[in-house]
């Protein structure tokens, strides 16, 4: 996935690249198009300009310094300008990103935010993509990017980030789960393998995810939820392999937090 400007080490240092076209045209959007394979890895890096990031397939995993973010198809991640992030591919994905200019990046989120794609918006992005860098503002172009501003402005949020901590302690109750969601255990029986109590780690959930464990293993379950049935694994199946006992209760669980049902498509 091209970067704009940068790629980042975990140290936080840069490496000056040379900046996309899309970063330097006097347009308030420029939109970029590109297949990758499965398991593609972008590697930590940040952009320029703020960043629509959207798949019409596959599944994108996006990490940021403090949380995890799984965009399925239909769904972006709207980043604002210099988030440092890295981003891996499930499966073959055909990305078609946004790139704002400042005022125009006004439109979107403060921070980094999983949004809700409808079927307008879908199109407006694809035909973006069959645009000319410098579109005619007074032209087509300039009409698709007036609607696509205001699509943006009224996209809604979606719980599909699930925030990380920094305490080892904390960190290895957080992998435990993220490789094995179904894991019923209770906050206590993390104490020993975390070598933490049990106070002690619900207060480091709390501190440093914001969110109490129970609230924190069901966005998880959520999010990797979401991710399988991108893929098309059957719902009850999916239900299964997060932890819910019943195909009724992860139903409940992903209409209260999506606005549909597991096997309806978001709109």
């Amino acid at each position: 996935m091209a970067t704009s400007g940068q790629t980042l080490s975990k140290s936080g240092q840069s490496a000056v690249r040379p900046p996309m076209p899309q970063d330097a045209v006097d347009r308030p959007l420029a939109a970029y198009a590109h297949d990758y394979a499965d398991g593609h890895d972008t590697g930590r890096h940040a952009h320029a300009r703020a960043q629509f990031l959207y798949a019409t397939a596959g599944v994108m995993r996006v990490r940021t310094d403090t949380t995890a973010w799984v965009v399925p198809p239909g769904r972006a991640l709207w980043m604002p300008a210099g988030t440092a992030h890295a981003v891996r591919t499930e499966g073959p994905v055909a990305m078609r990103a946004l790139f704002f200019r400042a005022d125009a990046a006004a439109v979107g989120p403060a921070g980094v935010s999983v949004l809700a794609i409808t079927p307008l918006l879908r199109e407006l992005v694809l035909a973006a993509c069959a645009l000319p860098l410098e579109w005619e503002s007074a032209g087509r172009g300039g009409h698709l990017a007036a609607l696509i501003l205001e699509e943006v402005a009224g996209a809604p949020h979606l719980p599909l980030g699930v925030p990380e901590g920094r305490d080892p302690r904390l960190c290895r109750v957080t992998a435990g789960l993220r490789a094995a969601p179904a894991d019923p255990r209770p906050l206590e029986d993390w104490a020993m393998p975390a070598g933490a109590s049990a106070r002690t780690l619900s207060r480091l959930f709390r501190q440093e995810t914001g969110l109490p464990f129970a609230a924190w293993r069901q966005q998880l379950r959520l999010a990797e939820a979401a991710a399988m049935l991108a893929g098309g694994t059957p719902p009850a199946r999916v239900a299964a392999a997060v932890g819910y006992a019943s195909a009724s209760a992860f139903g409940a669980a992903f209409r209260a937090s999506f606005g549909h049902t597991p096997g309806e498509r978001g709109r």
